[in-house]
């Protein structure tokens, strides 16, 4: 492509960003480390230090016990306070609980159950790994059949792939919203659309959308959805997932976990299961509480940046990535791998090199750039909008271009660690 883009340009976005303040309510120990991988995890909001020392010393430490009179009804609160500023549902349509694979099977297996006469589940063949073990159990378990729709590695799901493969005895179809490889941004809406025509349910992953993505599950009449905490809302590491349930499904959608946090006067210690009639007959047992409560925090940062100012700076962002590696990779073996325009990406940007692995090990040693590295040969660049700055996109491309120029990364081994 002609033309530069001068690192005062970048400097200059930075000076109109509305969202320039937050950066500060993080904790960053390092500025010449350029984080792009919050797309993976999120960094630590620096009121959640405090906010936890005060649940371990005041709550746990003097309340003991007794701050379970509180804790009680965290699940639930947080989860409203999402389903508001960031889901577009009702209050009492998310709860907090679990993980997000556990989340799904629990969705998944009520929603099967729900449709005891039909054989066949849809799945994304690139979907997130978990995404298609779990189905891929559940339909063992049941002899269904899980039927598979090949989405396009850079380009995500087509949507005329899988009108192609629904049909009236599909019970369920389990997509994520935004690709956890490529980035690509599915239709909700249209989705939903395609699956009520053959009286299918879907089960929506958040996880890669959640914090970055305006989502409105009521408006597009959405089903079920799971989500996890950790990557773009910053509850930190193993925060629990969320699970949202439409009002209307929760009477008839039983889970298959039976615990008593799903059941109906707690306390009363029943002998017999009786699920509640809400949001939360979808818990089980007692929740990890401090990792609950690092989220609490968090929210109150999403809550306040609104995820619309974030959707805009995150196109932006992607977009500059996009321009720059137009510019200055192409000569050194790379090549976009996420779809082109930003309007059909989520937040994060995979370019894709024969040593990507490789490059992504050099970035991080070399050059104090964190992304990460993903199957096949995909570098994922996840700029988080609320605490990552134009000039730290522009610099760490700028810092990329150099290392392949170098080909400092060539000294790094091809064999992959577990964490990649």
């Amino acid at each position: 492509m002609d033309g530069e883009i001068p690192r005062e340009l970048a400097e200059e976005m930075d000076s109109f960003d509305p969202l320039a303040e937050f950066r500060n309510r993080f904790i960053i120990t390092n500025p010449h480390m350029i984080y792009l991988d919050g797309n993976s995890l999120g960094r630590l909001p620096a009121a959640t230090p405090d906010f936890l020392d005060a649940v371990v010393r005041k709550d746990w430490g003097a309340g003991l016990v007794r701050s379970w009179q509180t804790w009680i009804d965290w699940a639930g609160c947080l989860g409203d306070r999402l389903a508001v500023h960031a889901l577009g549902a009702r209050p009492g349509e998310v709860t907090l609980s679990d993980s997000t694979s556990v989340n799904i099977y629990k969705l998944a297996a009520a929603a099967l159950d729900a449709a005891p006469d039909r054989g066949t589940v849809i799945i994304d063949a690139d979907d997130f790994p978990t995404n298609r073990y779990v189905m891929q159990g559940l339909a063992a378990q049941r002899k269904l059949t899980p039927r598979a729709v090949q989405s396009h590695v850079d380009n995500g799901l087509d949507l005329d792939v899988l009108r192609a493969a629904l049909d009236d005895d599909v019970a369920l179809i389990v997509l994520s919203l935004v690709s956890y490889r490529c980035g690509a941004l599915l239709d909700m809406a249209a989705v939903n659309v395609a699956a009520r025509e053959v009286g299918a349910l879907v089960l929506w992953d958040l996880s890669h959308a959640v914090g970055v993505i305006p989502i409105a599950l009521n408006a597009v009449g959405a089903d079920l959805a799971v989500g996890c905490t950790y990557k773009y809302l910053n509850g930190g590491p193993g925060s629990p997932a969320f699970l949202y349930v439409r009002t209307e499904l929760q009477p008839v959608l039983q889970q298959p976990i039976w615990g008593w946090f799903g059941q109906r006067d707690q306390f009363q210690m029943g002998s017999d299961y009786d699920p509640l009639g809400h949001i939360e007959r979808f818990l089980v047992g007692t929740p990890p509480l401090l990792s609950l409560a690092a989220v609490d925090p968090a929210l109150t940062l999403m809550e306040q940046a609104d995820v619309t100012r974030v959707r805009e700076k995150g196109m932006r962002l992607g977009q500059l990535i996009v321009e720059l590696a137009d510019r200055w990779l192409p000569s050194h073996g790379f090549r976009l791998a996420s779809p082109r325009r930003a309007e059909h990406r989520g937040s994060h940007v995979s370019l894709a090199h024969p040593d990507a692995w490789r490059v992504c090990q050099s970035l991080a040693e070399d050059a104090s750039v964190i992304c990460d590295f993903r199957v096949p040969d995909r570098l994922r660049i996840g700029p988080s909008p609320v605490y990552t700055r134009f000039v730290d996109v522009w610099d760490a491309m700028d810092r990329l271009r150099d290392l392949v120029a170098n080909r400092s990364y060539e000294r790094f081994p091809q064999e992959r660690t577990r964490v990649t």
